[in-house]
């Protein structure tokens, strides 16, 4: 399909907005400032879109329960903590099609009712801030953001507000908690960030892959763009592939594109011709698969039924050499660094699977520690008070349940089965 998500990123002035408004950019924001925000919600909703940010929730549903909520003013906050191991889908967008991005917002603002937006940024993209920033201040020069947008009587303001690196800022209520000033740590739900949010307002936050869906979807209409891919999951989709393939990086393609078609057709195959041992099919806390259920289409809805998550799109594909006891105990170093402590499952139990992990990788694993490690995960699964604890148990649950031997041969001959 023709890229739409990005377009133009190959010019090096894509990020300018002059670059932007020539290849159409800003119409789609005018033409929706001409209709009823209700119209607008509607349209998303007849587009089938979903949240690219991992959970996949129906972004009209969300839009629909903020902007009916009579508090104000109300807040549009853009999650751009793309902190999740394996994921860089957001960066080509934030880097070079700021302005894709920043329309979006307008668009979604407008359709809200919400006068003010934030775009929270991951601590780790430096460029970007200034990038965003710069094509801010572009836009508000042009008439784009302010007390008077187009001259049509809208009012939106936008900021970048940059974290400090806490992979927990991804989960929307500690992204809150941060932008407010707080520790970056989740709330408990309900209340839900739709009625209660930012500054105890109406907040709706959406990923940056689903704000910058916003100009397509309005300038083609809701119901040609649920023709896109997958029927239960419509649109364009990127994909960020790692690891050992032919062709690693990010691939825009519609959305429902077949696992095993990504790795061996767009990415060219395993790497150096070696066979395919796993793969990771959206970022590091999504259940891991063998090569024989690659075969699935990546959606939300088709993921699940053969075991998986779409998550972030974030494919990491590992071949023959790689120790899979060796990536699990390095996945879960990560979850207990990241882990923000305010719940006892999640701050106790990833610390105690980095630990049994640590000693199994490191040839003094113990007979009954895989036992041990499905009963320490299983006593985290649904007892946290956000999804870092279930991910984490979950990477442990997921590698044992495929791979289980190689788990048992490092304890037994306190040696690896990879090739590498």
């Amino acid at each position: 399909m023709e890229k739409v998500l990005l377009k133009n990123i190959e010019n090096p002035n894509s990020a300018d907005i002059a670059e932007y408004m020539s290849v159409g950019g800003y119409q789609s924001l005018g033409k929706a400032l001409g209709r009823n925000p209700k119209d607008i919600i509607d349209e998303v909703k007849k587009a089938g879109l979903r949240g690219r940010g991992g959970a996949g929730f129906p972004v009209a549903m969300k839009w629909t329960f903020a902007s009916g909520d009579p508090k104000t003013p109300k807040y549009l906050l853009c999650n751009a903590d793309e902190g999740e191991p394996g994921t860089f889908k957001d960066r080509p967008i934030l880097e070079k099609n700021p302005h894709m991005l920043i329309e979006g917002m307008a668009i979604s603002g407008y359709a809200l009712g919400a006068e003010y937006g934030y775009i929270y940024l991951r601590g780790e993209y430096p460029a970007a801030k200034h990038i965003l920033e710069k094509a801010i201040k572009q836009a508000y020069d042009k008439g784009f953001l302010g007390d008077n947008i187009l001259s049509k009587g809208v009012k939106f303001h936008l900021a970048v507000h940059q974290g400090a690196g806490a992979y927990i800022c991804g989960e929307e209520t500690a992204l809150i908690e941060s932008l407010e000033g707080d520790k970056g740590q989740p709330r408990i739900k309900p209340p839900f960030p739709v009625n209660v949010g930012v500054f105890a307002k109406p907040t709706v936050v959406n990923n940056v892959e689903t704000l910058a869906n916003l100009p397509y979807l309005i300038e083609i209409g809701g119901e040609t763009y649920s023709k896109i891919g997958s029927p239960d999951c419509p649109g364009p989709k990127i994909y960020c592939v790692s690891g050992h393939v032919e062709k690693p990086g990010v691939y825009e393609l519609p959305m429902g594109t077949n696992l095993k078609d990504i790795i061996y057709t767009h990415c060219g195959g395993i790497k150096g011709g070696k066979k395919l041992k796993a793969v990771i099919p959206g970022g590091i806390s999504t259940p891991v698969l063998p090569p024989d259920k690659i075969d699935c289409q990546m959606d939300f809805v088709n993921m699940p039924k053969h075991g998986s998550m779409l998550g972030s799109g974030a494919v990491i594909v590992m071949d023959e050499s790689v120790c899979l006891v060796k990536v699990c105990y390095r996945a879960l170093k990560f979850f207990e660094h990241e882990s923000c402590g305010k719940c006892t499952p999640c701050r106790e139990g990833t610390g105690w699977l980095r630990s049994i992990l640590g000693r199994i990788e490191a040839g003094q694993g113990q007979e009954g520690d895989v036992d041990l490690l499905l009963s320490v995960a299983g006593n985290m699964i649904g007892k946290t008070f956000c999804p870092l604890g279930d991910g984490a148990a979950s990477v442990v649950q997921n590698f044992i349940k495929h791979f289980r031997p190689e788990f048992e041969e490092h304890i037994r001959a306190k040696a690896c089965m990879a090739q590498g």
